[in-house]
């Protein structure tokens, strides 16, 4: 479990497609205190560490992350967004992020408001429903707050702090962003779909 507060900014520094994706991720984490068979979300995603160096750890990536994220699309040089798994014990500064990526939003329009960035993105149509003004979502790993909701499309805000302490500085329209929808959110629809009317 994690708590969609970034702790790190990661570079992709290997690519290499095996029978799954290997990628190593260099790291500012001290790499003595992370065991092996750890939980590190990267972009989003429960990753489990399988190789350690001084500064970077190496994790395989199933077709199926592949397949409902962006790291299909992850270059050597690229940025990730990392956070460590949540212990017993942690301040719970975001929301219960689980690390299973739910599918890829769309960034679909950027506008500075003062010194912030308002950002609408589109969801895809299944999970549009799970996504409510003032409600949480993860996104690219972050945990953050809806601003408004129309249809498909959701706004999030995102101050000066968070740009610059996570990958949001580096975002652009069209980029697909990994999106987890809030676990709680899940369970009350799942919920109302078994209620008989």
């Amino acid at each position: 479990m994690f708590t969609g507060i970034i702790t790190d900014i990661g570079e992709i520094r290997k690519l290499e497609q095996r029978g799954d994706l290997l990628a190593r991720i260099g790291t500012s984490y001290d790499v003595s205190t992370i065991d092996l068979g750890a939980s590190i979300a990267s972009d989003g995603v429960c990753l489990t560490v399988i190789e350690m160096g001084d500064d970077w750890y190496d994790v395989e990536i199933s077709a199926e992350s592949v397949a409902k994220s962006n790291l299909g699309g992850w270059v050597v040089g690229k940025r990730v967004n990392l956070e460590r798994a949540l212990k017993v014990g942690d301040e719970l500064g975001g929301h219960i992020v689980s690390g299973h990526v739910d599918g890829v939003a769309e960034v679909i329009a950027m506008v500075d408001d003062g010194d912030s960035t308002r950002v609408t993105l589109r969801a895809p149509e299944e999970l549009a429903k799970f996504i409510a003004p003032k409600g949480s979502v993860a996104l690219n790993g972050t945990s953050l707050t809806v601003n408004e909701v129309d249809g498909r499309d959701f706004g999030i805000n995102f101050i000066p702090h968070t740009k610059d302490h996570t990958t949001w500085g580096d975002v652009k329209v069209g980029d697909a962003i990994n999106l987890e929808i809030d676990t709680l959110a899940r369970y009350v629809a799942r919920l109302n779909e078994m209620t008989p009317s």
